[in-house]
């Protein structure tokens, strides 16, 4: 096994097809498909399903997959070291739900390793694909809630899946909504209250559970609901509806606007806000520059959190 096929494994799943991949790394089809073909052999699985439509991940090659973006993020950093600082092209994902304190730590990360080379990527998006990002460590990281309703749940999908959660902090709910909504002088709010107005949710797409939403699951009916992808969108309803939506409480004004506000929630259980990693990986030097930049916007926020929806 050589560190260039690990390559040609990423490569070819990322791009799907043979002749793609050939082509992007200047190799003839017949010399990529013998070094896939020889690291299959070597390895004894199969990592590619050849259909009749192209190439597909298998089960055991999205786990290898998995491993050999680690050993090529392992191999950068050592040359980066020992090389004269050009390791090449840095790498790195995180996956999470709508948090503005992952946002703002993703920019440290890329103010302080992006001055030359480097591919990251902020992945926003559903719980489910969060956690499927992170057991095939295309994410190294993944940021998501536990409460004491959705606990059970996630805890054995994660054990399942080879994952560990991390506490970073317990959030005390609160509800955002406009400045000009009717209740955004009250000092706390019910559900009963909210009822009225419209709820605004991120949706989960096929895994559209309570168990899998970012925004704590209320006994309490709610009559008006509105499902959303990204977060302009759903602060843009908020502001035009007097909508309301569930999260932790904290606002970051550069990414939120001036025009939200957030209020405490009347009974509801605490969100306990962490981080998710492989249990079988180890985090890498971006890995640990990003937690960290995380824990300082975390602590600087009171511990009182960021955001389910908010961010």
């Amino acid at each position: 096994m050589t560190l260039q096929q690990l390559r040609y494994v990423v490569a070819v799943a990322e791009t799907g097809t043979i002749t793609e991949t050939a082509d992007k790394l200047f190799l003839s089809q017949p010399s990529l498909t013998n070094a896939i073909r020889e690291l299959e052999k070597e390895m004894k699985i199969q990592i590619f399903h050849r259909t009749k439509k192209g190439i597909i991940l298998s089960k055991e090659g999205e786990d290898f997959l998995g491993y050999a973006r680690q050993v090529l993020e392992q191999a950068a950093i050592l040359e980066d070291k020992y090389k004269g600082g050009d390791g090449g092209k840095k790498q790195f994902c995180v996956s999470t739900q709508h948090y503005s304190f992952a946002v703002n730590a993703f920019v440290d990360l890329i103010k302080e390793y992006g001055q030359d080379t480097y591919d990251f990527s902020l992945r926003e998006t559903q719980t489910c694909e969060i956690i499927e990002d992170v057991a095939h460590m295309k994410s190294e990281i993944g940021i998501l809630f536990l409460n004491d309703f959705n606990e059970a749940v996630l805890n054995k999908i994660l054990k399942s899946r080879d994952l560990k959660f991390h506490l970073l902090f317990v959030a005390t709910p609160h509800v955002f909504i406009s400045r000009n909504h009717p209740f955004a002088g009250r000092s706390i709010l019910t559900n009963e209250q909210l009822a009225p107005y419209p709820y605004l949710s991120f949706e989960q797409g096929e895994h559209n559970s309570f168990y899998f939403s970012e925004e704590l699951f209320s006994v309490s009916e709610r009559k008006k609901q509105i499902r959303v992808r990204d977060r302009a969108t759903l602060f843009n309803l908020l502001i035009g509806l007097n909508g309301y939506t569930v999260c932790s409480g904290v606002i970051d004004e550069q990414l939120n606007g001036k025009d939200i506000i957030a209020v405490p929630l009347a009974e509801e259980s605490h969100m306990r806000i962490g981080y998710i990693t492989h249990q079988k990986g180890r985090i890498s030097r971006l890995g640990t520059t990003y937690l960290e930049a995380l824990k300082h916007y975390v602590d600087a926020e009171h511990m009182g959190g960021c955001n389910s929806n908010e961010s």
